[in-house]
């Protein structure tokens, strides 16, 4: 089990209606807090997410409801919502890492103990549906928490090192380069291309589409003005792209962004290209007239190759090179 804490972090840069405040960094030996906030685990990608945390060095305790299943959902809300306040409340676990995304995370946002996670800030890691998460804690906290791998991710050298960037040895002025620039790495989701060139500087905010769309309109739901806004998505049909960035030009404002990083959308290729528009031109359809640099193909999405970066932390794009680059670190 579980059980209370207090760590404190320092005020940085003010975001929205609450000021950013910076977890410590991960150590050597650090415990980590391993929850399924979404949807269940299979044995085989929990053991893979217990190999990689221990091949990095880590000790891991687990969710009393890390193994749990309740249909399409690791376990009921109740429980899945007393992991995430059990690892943020005890004093012995040192981040909290999401074992993997899917489905699940909003049925919990409004029932977070909000003020629990401001007393106790730590470490937050993990992508696609845990995207909700970072906008939800963050608005409501001003913690800054971290966009990256999920435990049972790959971590290939360039996802380790980007890891240890942002979290353990962390390098203010940090760039990422849009992976298609590796000769490894030739397949078409990974090349990059310049939609609308240009420079932006800003807070960085944003995450997977699908969710971005799914929280229009809440109270979690982030400002997107005067900010860099990473985008990424996975297996969505051009259309369903096209849908989704216009529900959020509709019903936010995207428009005001400064600038736009989108990732590697994996497997977003339409199943009948002659009754579709490609991936590239839903893209620039949708987001190539807002006046503002707009990129895609840097290294974060739903592959292997990802990056870590901090929600909030000072970021600066540039398009036409096909660079972002994290001006501060996440951690103190």
């Amino acid at each position: 089990m579980f059980s209370l804490p207090v760590l404190f972090a320092n005020t940085v840069q003010p975001l929205g209606s609450r000021p950013r405040r910076k977890p410590l960094r991960l150590r050597k030996g650090a415990t980590i807090g391993l929850i399924a906030p979404a949807s269940p685990v299979s044995d085989e990608k929990l053991q893979k997410a217990l190999d990689n945390l221990h091949a990095m060095g880590y000790q891991v305790k687990e969710g009393a409801a890390l193994r749990a299943r309740y249909g399409y959902l690791a376990g009921k809300d109740l429980a899945r919502l007393d992991d995430l306040h059990a690892a943020f409340s005890d004093p012995e676990v040192d981040a909290v890492w999401c074992v993997r995304g899917g489905y699940g995370i909003t049925r919990l946002l409004p029932d977070i103990d909000y003020g629990l996670i401001r007393r106790n800030p730590k470490p937050f890691i993990g992508y696609s549906d845990v995207t909700a998460l970072h906008l939800a804690i963050g608005r409501k906290t001003g913690l800054v928490t971290f966009h990256g791998p999920v435990a049972a991710s790959d971590f290939p050298d360039n996802t380790l090192r980007h890891f240890n960037a942002a979290l353990v040895e962390p390098v203010e002025g940090y760039l990422l380069e849009a992976p298609g620039q590796d000769a490894e790495l030739e397949s078409p989701e990974y090349q990059p291309f310049t939609i609308r060139p240009g420079q932006a500087a800003g807070p960085l905010t944003g995450g997977n589409l699908s969710l971005l769309a799914a929280l229009a309109g809440t109270p979690y739901a982030p400002d997107y003005k005067d900010r860099v806004v990473f985008i990424e998505d996975v297996g969505e049909q051009p259309y369903r792209i096209d849908r989704m960035l216009t529900q959020l030009l509709q019903a936010s404002d995207l428009k005001k962004a400064a600038g736009i990083a989108l990732g590697v959308f994996f497997d977003c290729a339409p199943k009948n290209p002659e009754y579709s528009l490609t991936l590239q031109e839903t893209l620039e359809d949708r987001l190539g007239n807002l006046g503002i640099p707009v990129v895609y193909g840097l290294p974060f999405g739903h592959v292997a190759h990802q990056a870590t970066f901090a929600y909030g932390i000072r970021a600066e794009l540039d398009a036409g090179k096909h660079t972002l680059r994290l001006m501060e670190s996440g951690v103190r």
